[in-house]
């Protein structure tokens, strides 16, 4: 699952997903087939993965709950520079 904007949630909300989440990387950890998910029954994919996306720094983000960044591993991107990139494939001494 891919989670787009994410910090844009309101901070109560964050809470509980944190603690959904906590539920169901339990449920990988232990290598449960089925685990319960508030209050059903659920069968788990043990390949499921879950990814967020956030805009940090933009007026109405929301700073993450401690126990939700704990469940995440963080990772930066940036815009390509495409005029580098295209001299440095270009350039015949490179090849």
């Amino acid at each position: 699952a891919c989670f787009d904007e994410f910090n844009r949630i309101d901070i109560e909300v964050l809470s509980v997903i944190a603690q959904q989440m906590l539920n169901i990387q339990s449920a990988i950890i232990q290598e449960k087939e089925i685990f319960e998910f508030e209050g059903s029954q659920i069968r788990l994919d043990p390949t499921t993965a879950t990814f967020i996306t956030m805009n940090p720094g933009y007026a109405g983000r929301t700073e993450l709950p401690d126990n939700l960044k704990a469940l995440f591993r963080p990772m930066a991107m940036m815009v390509p520079d495409y005029a580098l990139i295209a001299e440095i494939r270009l350039d015949p001494t490179t090849a």
